[in-house]
């Protein structure tokens, strides 16, 4: 049973990554409802131009707005200036409100969620802290040496027996 659960969460990680997918962690409750807390998103990159109203992005919001580095929000407003450069506005699906800010995303390419995994986002978070990193991995590779060492000393154990 461990077994499979360690096998799944591998391909979690890993199957999405060789597909071209970005993976982040939704951390508040603004997307609640489409992607509570705690889900595991994966993005696709795509032409920026490509983006419409209703997409969901996870960008990096304009300094001085938010403490999050990374944000997961859809797109609520799509504005062309007359310089053609596209302004964006955002909202989370469970805020009353879109984001107070206007943003232009300066490259070629964005990152747009495709899909979620509920839940699975607080096994990536613990996993990103070093000291659990260390005893999940450490604890059962030291079972396995502790084994190997075992029987390693019972066979030298055989072979002086007369």
């Amino acid at each position: 049973m461990l077994t499979v659960a360690a096998l799944l969460l591998a391909a979690s990680m890993l199957v999405p990554l060789i597909l071209g997918y970005q993976r982040y962690v939704i951390t508040s409750g603004s997307m609640s409802g489409t992607y509570d807390r705690g889900s595991l998103i994966y993005d696709e990159t795509v032409p920026t131009s490509s983006l419409k109203v209703g997409d969901i992005i996870t960008y990096t919001p304009p300094a001085g707005h938010t403490r999050t580095e990374r944000l997961t929000h859809r797109i609520y407003s799509i504005k062309v200036l007359n310089n053609g450069t596209r302004q964006y506005r955002t909202k989370g699906d469970a805020n009353t409100a879109p984001d107070p800010w206007t943003f232009s995303l300066p490259n070629a390419t964005q990152a747009r969620v495709v899909f979620g995994i509920p839940y699975l986002g607080y096994i990536f978070a613990l996993l990103s802290i070093p000291l659990v990193r260390i005893l999940v991995l450490g604890i059962p590779a030291l079972l396995v040496a502790l084994g190997a060492a075992g029987s390693l000393w019972q066979e030298a154990g055989q072979e002086t027996k007369p």
